[in-house]
């Protein structure tokens, strides 16, 4: 959905002060707020927003943190309308709309690395560009390098771009974000220097209710260090203080879990926004509207009508001198663990019973922790090998002189899965995630079983999936839904089709899609949890890979090579036909 999501209430909403004096209970009055474009101070300030509909906005801002805003609890609703807001409560929260609001300060640590300048930056101006930013926020980056502030905002406008369909002010709008980046050099270990980066952010902040925002774009072997700088001395003293980690989150059950009390030695759970930037892609947000709010498909969304699910990562480049990094994880721990496995608690999990982040976040945990053990037989590796075509030849991954010759790192890797519970209980969940494969593509395959007793399987002939109804949801690149049916070709013979339909984004919207970044960045300023990990989905993750994982490294499994820019290992196919399957998206319709 777009950034004026369900979250904006499009009715009237009720906005709660901090508990205190009972109000006059004869006076009230309307208020309303749009998320972006005249958002209100109350959301980045720590106040409670609750729409009339569909729930908007209800994410206690650092509920127990001991420095973060006070909320109150939900307002009491009658006959589906809300208590109305008193006068007293009015006037508190419009001192909330003059110049001595909440400010943002957003501090991106590990400014000067890739991930900063290429998705990080350009996701905040996006953010800027469309008023969905504080009136008071201010952008600092934080690293070892050496720069200015002058330096900092002329790497960082190499970067930036306009909407597509909003050009206007293009360069004013620009000028205007880069002001408010500041930098700061320092060690990721030192208190003193982010003491200093503390004073700094306070010199911008003023008078204001201080909410600050950590981006770690950091190495994982460092981010205990900064988190223990960063919350003894550069943490809000009056307002909520909140940090996004990147993955990984460890390479095992072991090391997450150290890695997760290290944090919590300094933050409480709720201040910790462990991002997965395909949990912001338009397409994974849009899979709980797709089954929750239509009625044609909730009903099927279960073992009896769906033969398997198929969940699609792949790649058509390989490492390119960035082996070093990904020789240490492998594809299972860099896709599979995270990206497909949190695609597929969302697509298999029960309808929670509200749209607030833990009722989600609890349901996706059961997903987890009902599935079967992975077992080695289920599972296939490959690692990519030198290929010529064309003319041109492509160099095999331990070509990559940041890779040991000798490297037994998969680059790519197929599983099957299964969920132990009523609704998917024998339906195989096959999972495939690949580099320096023939295509660029991330999607969602469901496959629908066979019609019992079909009138027409004579003109299929044997070929029985032909006959098979196919849902795909394809989540990058060029996004679209669309859903494979059998039709009549027109004429006076009966012969039969196969045919789409077809819901392309490009055609159908106009509005440019949304960066993940930019969606996860605004949840995080808003408390909105939703889109973020949880620290028991990410113990039930690594409890379900990590014995596998060290199966495959205690017995030096060795990976199944295959082509550069082919469709992957053999045995994938020998995987899927084990369970009666196919690959969607090597059939030669797609």
């Amino acid at each position: 959905m777009a950034l004026s999501c369900m979250r904006c209430p499009a009715a009237g909403a009720v906005v709660r002060r901090a508990a205190g004096p009972p109000p006059p209970p004869s006076s009230s009055v309307a208020f309303s707020f749009a998320r972006c474009g005249g958002r209100s101070a109350a959301a980045a300030a720590g106040w409670r927003i609750d729409a009339v509909a569909g729930k908007g906005v209800k994410g206690p801002m650092d509920t127990g943190v001991e420095n973060a805003a006070t909320t109150s609890a939900t307002p009491k609703v009658e006959n589906g309308t809300p208590s109305a807001i008193t006068v007293e409560e009015y006037e508190d929260l419009a001192s909330l709309s003059k110049d001595d609001e909440a400010s943002v300060s957003i501090t991106v640590v590990g400014a000067s690395g890739d991930l900063a300048k290429k998705k990080i930056f350009p996701a905040l101006f996006a953010l800027y560009y469309e008023d969905c930013l504080p009136k008071h926020f201010s952008i600092f980056g934080y690293a070892r390098s050496k720069m200015t502030d002058a330096e900092l905002r002329d790497m960082v406008s190499k970067t930036l771009t306009c909407r597509i369909d909003k050009r206007e002010n293009c360069s004013e709008k620009m000028e205007e974000f880069l002001k408010r980046c500041f930098y700061h050099s320092g060690q990721y270990d030192s208190e003193k220097d982010f003491m200093e980066l503390g004073k700094k952010i306070k010199e911008h902040e003023g008078p204001r209710v201080s909410n600050r925002l950590f981006y770690l774009s950091i190495p994982p072997n460092i981010f205990l260090d900064v988190v223990k700088c960063a919350s003894r001395s550069a943490s809000s003293e009056n307002g909520w203080t909140r940090v996004i980690v990147e993955k990984p989150f460890g390479r095992d059950s072991e090391s997450s879990a150290a890695l997760t009390r290290g944090l919590k030695q300094y933050l409480v759970e709720d201040q910790i926004f462990r991002i997965d930037h395909y949990l912001g892609k338009e397409l994974v947000e849009n899979l709980s509207v797709l089954r929750f709010s239509n009625l044609v498909f909730e009903p099927l969304w279960s073992r009896q009508y769906i033969r398997n699910v198929q969940l699609i990562f792949s790649e058509d480049f390989g490492t390119e001198g960035r082996g070093g990094y990904f020789d240490s994880y492998g594809i299972i721990r860099d896709i599979m663990q995270n990206h497909l496995l949190q695609i597929l608690a969302l697509f298999a999990m029960e309808t929670p019973i509200s749209l607030e982040a833990e009722d989600i976040r609890n349901e996706k945990v059961k997903v987890l922790r009902s599935m079967k053990p992975l077992q080695l037989e289920d599972v296939v590796v490959g690692q990519y090998k030198s290929h010529t075509k064309g003319g041109i030849t492509y160099p095999g991954y331990t070509d990559d002189k940041t890779v040991p010759k000798c490297s037994l790192a998969p680059t790519f890797a197929a599983a099957a899965l299964f969920i132990n519970n009523a609704r998917w209980d024998g339906v195989p969940f096959l999972m495939k995630a690949g580099k320096a494969l023939h295509t660029k593509q991330a999607e969602i395959r469901v496959q629908f079983r066979h019609v019992p007793g079909n009138l027409y399987k004579g003109a299929f002939g044997t070929d029985l999936d032909r006959a098979t109804n196919e849902l795909v949801i394809r989540v990058q690149p060029d996004e679209a839904i669309y859903l494979k049916i059998n039709n009549k070709i027109p004429g006076l013979g009966m012969r039969l089709d196969r045919s789409n339909l077809n819901l392309h984004y490009a055609a159908r919207y106009s509005k440019e899609i949304p960066d993940a970044y930019e969606r996860l960045l605004l949840d995080a300023i808003e408390g909105e949890r939703r889109l973020f990990i949880r620290s028991d989905e990410l113990d039930a993750a690594w409890e379900l890979f990590t014995p596998l994982l060290k199966e495959l490294e205690q017995k030096r499994t060795a990976p199944e090579l295959y082509p550069y820019g082919s469709r992957g290992p053999v045995g994938a196919h020998y995987l899927a036909a084990k369970y009666n399957v196919r690959w969607g998206d090597l059939s030669s319709e797609d």
